[in-house]
């Protein structure tokens, strides 16, 4: 055995099994596709199930993958053991229905003895205790002797995971030294120690479980293996754990770099290294592979991870942003084997960048609040945070119920977590509740008990017309023979040219006949599989039977309104990718009637020039007249022409390719135009955040932009008559109104001020001696803006004098002023105090400086006897 890299031993592990006619395979998304048991892909063979099950033909019956996976269901402890982790890439050979036990074992045996040149003599396999026939392979084929083959139970050598495909594992265990043993007499293989360590697990899938624990054999037969590269990577490198190899320790060392600490110093600085070291590598794979921060599904475990490296960063003195600094070491590692982290590094970046700065906007009054939750907590003797105090954490200051619960053990404390879990379930029935007030904007695409072998096909893309033959009908949830007019029907085509809703594009309508008989088709999805299309509508006329042969229409009006916003879509997407940079993707999309929805990635408002340019653009590439192909092709060929793909999207081995001109290319299965000149014209009408680092355009295109651009010059012929101008004159009429305006207010406040300066002196004059101090006190009928002009002027002429003025709004409310000159608050005037007192006479309250205050009250009936008590009120002040 030699020291080996990471990245050698994947390559050599995939070479090795195409030299044995395996096909070799990318690693699948992060993101499972048509698999909703799963929220991200955790194993190797987690995104082949469709292959193993026989849901879908494999692209070739030996397959080879390095697949990354994610797992946190360890989360809590990752940091404070070096074995536990997140993200972990697994290694894998398949076999549906082709090789057995037989070539599975020799090959493991052969990679690792001859390929990584393990010494046999430290590798001991282990298999299920009633696999005679792996005991067989592994004694008489390979050569191994009988004591050094291990067998075990059902726990630990039989894979099952309830009903379904299940059967024995055999593993190969590799013994690293008794440097890594617990050094107990009887340790062994199976030892919980780090010496014997599992580098290879065979998974012969060979029974069905009906799930009552009864095993009938399988008729094809499979082969899953599975085995971690980090993990081999430790046994190639002989180093003590996977945050020792090769290229995770280049991202520990990255991490040391910018907060100064070493790995070994400590152990609070070893946690808070390996939490950021794992973290960053998940964050940055789950980035890549189209998963954005937000509070549920998917998007909350990034959040979380992300949250969770940014809080231990801060624990090693970090105080500013720095993953998306780690990350460019993560791409730079790993970039190699996985090619889109490079094309989408910018990008990557942008959106750890953004979530760190949210976090720290939320972190420090978060942890300042929980911190004086805890001291209060102490103090009450209490080692339980209240449920209703992690709530209001979580649900007022967005700071996560993980951290809280992870700061509150570092304390030796703890929440009631089953308490915060129901306040979580209230809130979410309040919002059910709130949306059922609402009303069920929904339409459910169910199977309905249809007949498995029944399909549709579509023939929409070349014609909007069709003779069809009914298969099914369905009203109210149920299969029927026949629907008469004015119910209800879900109707089944053999054949339909109707577009069913996907990929953001709205289903077509039209209409279904037959003789007298008329349905209008108002909505189209497909069923689960998606191979039967469900029409949804009215029978206006007639009777609908099963078995009638039929006419579908499209409404070909709608159909190319449609088509103008669809490919208007993509014409904005390269658009937008221009003017911002490379890092816009696609984040959905809703295409209606000449009305584009379109999401994208992006971090900033966009300002006003961009939006300018990207129309510009767009119009451009409309008024040009470019032809638009659509093309089915082998998705590598669609790759190599340089077809955009949707983030996380899955693609069979042919596409669908729409290419607009020289400008756009895009994989895409909608409904399009065949020259751009037919989009009309393009107008984006707002721009705005949807998600932390998504945008959203909403965009008019064809008749909705003719009747938006109608209805606004009939505005702007309202506007200019209602000003007595011409709409052509109407922005140099606007800029005279506002001179003219602003004048009127100059001669307004000049008024006001020579009004307020008479006022002023015969309020002086009503005026009584107080210990020294001039007190006025009177209700004035003036605005609350000429009021506070009135306190100022008095403060500033008569610094010996006190004043509370007031008046009463129109919503019969109290407005009190207090000013006291500088001579009067030196005599011992306090303006705050005053006006304090004076409002809870008339039912309010206020306060403010000593020199000027404000205050407010309930009860203008009571204002008389408040502006009488003024002359006490300061006369006890001044004595006091």
């Amino acid at each position: 055995m030699h020291y080996m890299g990471l990245n050698e031993i994947r390559e050599k592990f995939l070479v090795f099994f195409e030299s044995k006619d395996h096909l070799r395979l990318p690693s699948f998304s992060l993101i499972p596709q048509g698999d909703k048991s799963l929220l991200l892909i955790n194993s190797g063979m987690a995104p082949l199930k469709p292959y193993f099950t026989g849901e879908q033909e494999p692209p070739r019956r030996r397959v080879t993958t390095c697949q990354k996976c994610i797992r946190t269901g360890d989360i809590d402890n990752v940091g404070k053991t070096a074995r536990h982790g997140t993200f972990f890439e697994m290694l894998g050979n398949f076999s549906f229905g082709d090789y057995f036990k037989k070539e599975a074992i020799a090959w493991s045996w052969e990679f690792l003895t001859e390929v990584m040149e393990l010494d046999p003599n430290r590798l001991y396999p282990s298999i299920y205790e009633d696999d005679d026939e792996a005991f067989e392979i592994w004694n008489k084929d390979i050569g191994i002797a009988p004591e050094r083959i291990f067998r075990f139970g059902k726990g630990d050598n039989f894979w099952e995971h309830g009903s379904g495909p299940c059967g024995p594992c055999s593993e190969i265990y590799y013994d690293r030294g008794e440097k890594y043993g617990c050094g107990k007499p009887g340790c062994t293989v199976g030892c919980d120690c780090d010496r014997y360590m599992e580098v290879w697990n065979n998974v012969f899938s060979q029974f069905n479980n009906d799930g009552h624990g009864n095993y009938t054999e399988l008729e094809q037969k499979n082969i899953d293996t599975g085995m971690g590269l980090e993990r081999l990577a430790v046994v190639m490198q002989d180093v003590d754990s996977l945050f020792d190899v090769d290229t995770v320790k280049n991202i520990t060392n990255h991490i040391s770099k910018i907060s100064g600490k070493s790995y070994g110093e400590s152990y609070k600085t070893d946690v808070s290294l390996r939490v950021i070291t794992d973290h960053i590598r998940s964050t940055v794979m789950m980035i890549c592979d189209g998963v954005i921060p937000s509070n549920e599904g998917r998007g909350y475990v990034l959040r979380r991870l992300l949250r969770r490296a940014a809080r231990h960063g801060k624990l090693l003195g970090i105080d500013k942003p720095f993953l998306y600094q780690v990350c460019d070491t993560v791409i730079q590692e790993s970039g190699g084997a996985y090619p889109a982290l490079l094309e989408k590094q910018e990008y990557i970046r942008k959106v750890i960048q953004v979530e760190e700065e949210r976090f720290d906007a939320t972190v420090d009054a978060g942890l300042a609040i929980l911190n004086d939750m805890i001291a209060k907590a102490k103090q009450d003797g209490n080692n339980i945070l209240p449920a209703e105090d992690a709530f209001k954490l979580h649900d007022t200051y967005g700071f996560p119920i993980d951290l809280t619960i992870e700061i509150l053990e570092e304390q030796g404390m703890s929440t009631d977590r089953d308490g915060f879990d129901a306040l979580i379930q209230e809130q979410k029935e309040r919002s059910r509740e709130d949306r059922k007030r609402m009303g069920d904007v929904g339409w459910a695409s169910e199977d309905l008990g249809l007949d498995k072998s029944l399909k549709t096909e579509f023939c929409g893309y070349t014609t909007l017309e069709a003779e069809s033959q009914v298969m099914a009908l369905i009203t109210e949830g149920e299969s029927t023979d026949a629907v008469r007019a004015g119910s209800k029907v879900t109707v089944v085509l053999d054949k339909t040219p109707f577009y069913a809703e996907m990929g953001g594009q709205v289903p077509d309508h039209g209409t279904i006949s037959h003789g007298d008989c008329e349905i209008a088709i108002d909505n189209v999805q497909k069923n689960g599989d998606g191979r039967i299309y469900l029409h949804s509508g009215v029978v206006k006329s007639g009777v609908i039977s099963r078995g009638d042969t039929v006419t579908a229409k499209v409404d070909a009006e709608r159909r190319q309104a449609i088509c103008r916003s669809h490919t208007a879509t993509h014409l904005l997407q390269e658009a937008l990718r221009e003017v911002l940079g490379s890092h816009v993707e696609q984040a959905g999309s809703y295409t209606d009637a000449d009305h584009v929805r379109f999401d994208f990635t992006h971090f900033a408002a966009m300002t006003a020039e961009e939006i300018e340019r990207v129309e510009n653009i767009v119009n451009n590439v409309i008024l040009e007249g470019m032809e638009v192909r659509t093309d089915e092709m082998p998705i590598e060929e669609a790759k190599k022409l340089g077809a955009m793909a949707l983030f996380g999207e899955k693609y069979g081995d042919i596409v669908r390719v729409v290419r607009a001109g020289d400008y756009s290319i895009e994989f895409c299965g909608g409904t399009h135009l065949d020259n751009t000149a037919k989009a009309g014209m393009f107008k984006i009408v707002s721009e705005a955040s949807v998600a932390a680092g998504v945008r959203r355009i909403e965009a008019l295109t064809g008749k909705a932009f003719m009747q938006m651009f109608a209805e606004r010059q009939k505005m702007l012929g309202a506007v200019a008559a209602a000003l007595k101008t011409s709409p052509n004159e109407l922005v140099q009429r606007a800029d005279q109104m506002v001179e003219d305006m602003r004048n009127l207010n100059r001669n307004i406040d000049s008024l006001n001020s020579k009004i307020a300066g008479m006022e002023l002196v015969e309020l002086f004059n009503l005026s009584r001696e107080v210990a020294g101090v001039n007190v006025i006190s009177a209700k004035l009928n003036d605005t609350p803006e000429v009021m506070r002009s009135l306190g100022d002027m008095m403060k500033e002429r008569y610094p010996k004098a006190v004043a509370v003025l007031a008046t009463v709004t129109g919503e019969s409310k109290v407005q009190l002023l207090c000013v006291a000159g500088s001579e009067a608050v030196k005599a011992g005037a306090h303006a705050g105090k005053i006006v304090k007192e004076v409002a809870k006479l008339c039912g309010g309250g206020g306060g403010g400086r000593p020199d000027s205050a404000s205050a407010g009250g309930k009860k203008p009936e009571k204002l008389e006897e408040a502006l009488e008590a003024v002359n006490n009120i300061v006369a006890n002040m001044l004595e006091a």
